[in-house]
């Protein structure tokens, strides 16, 4: 199985590389250098309108904005990007290399309407970030709060100051640039060896100075202009009079039946940053050494308690084994007499459980979801996956999903077929219902909520197009994928039990305390190693922060699969130890109820972190998508737990002969 396994890995990761090798604009990590020269034209590119009051994306050109001479268009746009709910479109914003201007007149919009001016008010109350883009770069906006600097994605829509709305119509650029180096990328980028196999411009007008952006900072400000002044301008041409760009004060109110005048100015600067480096204002979070020391912290605590747990584990089992080995047969039957514990369940520990095909679809399915996250996380720990390729994450967990069906498919029928004691019949339908059971769930609560998102008109909702695609890559190639899995599961030799299983069921004793009180419980532990990192990613998903330390999530996934299996064999242990042979399941939601605390965990964190999330639509959202992420995570972890409790229950019983 694992030299399959590899050989899968070894071709995801060939497809991986051949695919990303013709994507535009991607580097490790980031995307290609491109040279300006003085005089060439910039374009500015909008993104959705985003907050995290809504968490509810709306499209740039859904409210009064300049549009474009040339009409709207959309930019190229990858699965992921969809899904996420960007809608990248071009601006009538553009700017010329190294030529700063000021008082450019952009546009004259018509006198608001009654809906146009509604909609307008409720943006502004539900604090929409406007998000604009060059060169691949968001704007970044910095303020100044108790003398330390924030930093800002985009700028808001407006403000409301005394029960009036202001619009922040004139906007301030400043563009960062670094002049170019040097012809060859792979020596820009510091590859070395790579030179042979990535581009190189070619060297035509090498004597031209040309810059590279580096930096895109945007200060809005909300100006009164005269409106018979706008009256004839065109667009791009110099606003009749001076205008002061102040932050600090607003002058343009929002009213019904007047139009708004759109102006900005640009600057630009040139800058000691390399292009390589041009990331880094992005990613430095705030209370960063929080965030290290926490996780690091979080890591040494629970790798001790773990090793703990492991230490007086083994020590038991391996006393318990030893002294069992040194009994003649005489004194080991009258031990089996005497004694108690797991040694008593041996004719029954291989028992089928209750709802054995649904246990192996759900193993398949975690070995999936599992296998997912690791190969992803750790593409992008290595920088294949950077936040300046923008729905790169998605497409990849997308595409990894859908090629690891085929681990999915085998190691559901393989334990089927260990279930029923190598009877391969069936073994279809277990493949099949293994392709459908997890997408299925996921495909229900999506479709939910993108009848919100419609509802809502907003971007974030999925097209129908797309739905189509979606259903196209699910059984075109992830349930195909999955059968051919299935298939050589069914060929594979299933996993022999050491001991006979008996035909009359032994009773299991009366219990001081119920079972299942020991499976919630157990889920504390593999919950506290990631409970941490589990702010950061749900601030980076809901605050609308960019999550880019994949390093220590790939550290904290490993440990997460330590613990969860630890405390699964440990569970497994004690429910032996009292003669309750009922181990199947509980084994799997030992580990797999973290998934209990995560979704409260979600909970929390809306009560008392997303206080300002607004309306009903938002908080369905935001509990859909935490109930999709919980049942991920429980799959996953029970896996883990339920695997490594059958190694162990299958090298307990295998070490000794017990008759």
């Amino acid at each position: 199985m694992m030299r399959f396994l590899g050989k899968i890995g070894i071709w995801v990761l060939f497809c991986c590389l051949v695919i990303q090798s013709g994507v535009d604009g991607f580097y490790l990590p980031g995307s290609y250098p491109h040279k300006y020269e003085v005089g060439d034209s910039l374009y500015v590119k909008v993104n959705s309108l985003t907050s995290i009051d809504t968490e509810i994306p709306y499209s740039y050109y859904s409210l009064p904005f300049c549009k474009p001479l040339e009409g709207i268009k959309d930019s190229a746009e990858n699965l992921g990007e969809l899904l996420m709910g960007d809608r990248i479109e071009n601006s009538a914003y553009r700017f010329q290399m190294y030529t700063n201007e000021t008082e450019l007149f952009l546009c004259r919009s018509d006198p608001l309407n009654a809906e146009e001016f509604k909609i307008l008010k409720e943006r502004i109350d539900e604090m929409y970030q406007v998000n604009l883009i060059l060169d691949n770069l968001p704007a970044i906006r910095y303020t100044q709060k108790e003398g330390f600097f924030l930093r800002w994605t985009g700028y808001p829509v407006g403000i409301k100051v005394q029960d009036v709305y202001y619009v922040f119509n004139h906007l301030k650029f400043k563009v960062l640039v670094h002049k170019y180096e040097d012809t060859n990328v792979a020596r820009v980028m510091g590859t070395g060896d790579a030179a042979e196999v990535i581009p190189t411009f070619e060297k035509t007008n090498a004597d031209v100075p040309g810059y590279m952006v580096v930096g895109f900072e945007v200060v809005p400000c909300s100006v009164q202009h005269d409106g018979n002044a706008a009256r004839n301008l065109k667009m791009y041409e110099k606003y009749a009079g001076e205008i002061n760009c102040d932050p600090t004060t607003v002058a343009m109110a929002v009213k019904e039946g007047q139009p708004v005048i759109f102006t900005y100015e640009v600057s630009f600067e040139e800058s000691d940053i390399k292009w390589p480096s041009r990331w880094d204002a992005y990613l430095k979070m705030e209370g960063s050494k929080v965030h290290w020391f926490s996780i690091l912290n979080s890591l040494m605590v629970i790798t001790f308690l773990a090793g703990i747990v492991l230490v007086i584990f083994l020590r038991t089992v391996r006393r318990d084994l030893t002294r069992y080995e040194e009994l003649d047969k005489e004194a080991q039957a009258q031990m089996n007499e005497e004694l108690s514990g797991w040694k008593l369940v041996v004719g029954d520990v291989f028992r089928a459980p209750t709802n054995a095909s649904l246990l192996c679809i759900m193993v398949g399915d975690g070995i999936q979801i599992l296998g997912m996250a690791v190969v992803t996380i750790m593409f992008a720990a290595l920088g294949f996956m950077s936040p300046a390729s923008r729905g790169t994450l998605v497409t990849g967990m997308l595409f990894f999903y859908m090629v690891l069906g085929i681990a999915a498919g085998y190691v559901a029928v393989r334990m089927w077929r260990t279930i029923g004691c190598g009877d391969p019949s069936g073994w279809v339908s277990v493949a099949w219902r293994a392709a459908c059971f997890f997408p299925g769930i996921a495909f229900l609560i999506l479709t939910t909520l993108n009848f919100l998102l419609w509802g809502s008109h907003s971007t974030g909702a999925i097209p129908f197009s797309l739905f189509v695609i979606l259903l196209l890559l699910w059984f075109c190639i992830s349930v195909p994928l999955t059968l051919v899995g299935g298939y050589f599961g069914a060929k594979a030799p299933h996993i022999e039990y050491p001991v006979r299983t008996n035909q009359i069921p032994r009773e299991i004793p009366a219990q001081k305390y119920p079972s299942w009180l020991l499976v919630l419980g157990a889920g504390t532990l593999p919950f506290g190693t990631l409970f941490i990192e589990l702010f950061f990613i749900m601030s980076s998903i809901w605050m609308g922060r960019v999550y880019y330390v994949f390093g220590f999530t790939f550290i904290v996934l490993i440990l997460l699969v330590v613990v969860c299996a630890e405390v699964s064999l440990v569970l497994t242990y004690m429910h032996l130890c009292v003669e309750d042979w009922r181990w199947w399941w509980k084994s799997f939601f030992a580990s797999g109820s973290v998934a209990i605390y995560i979704f409260l965990y979600s909970i929390n964190y809306l009560v008392f972190d997303l206080k300002s999330l607004s309306g009903p639509v938002s908080a369905t959202l935001y509990l859909g998508y935490s109930l999709f992420m919980v049942l991920a995570v429980m799959l996953a972890t029970g896996t883990v737990g339920f695997l490594s409790s059958f190694w162990f229950v299958h090298y307990l019983f295998s070490s000794v002969k017990l008759d």
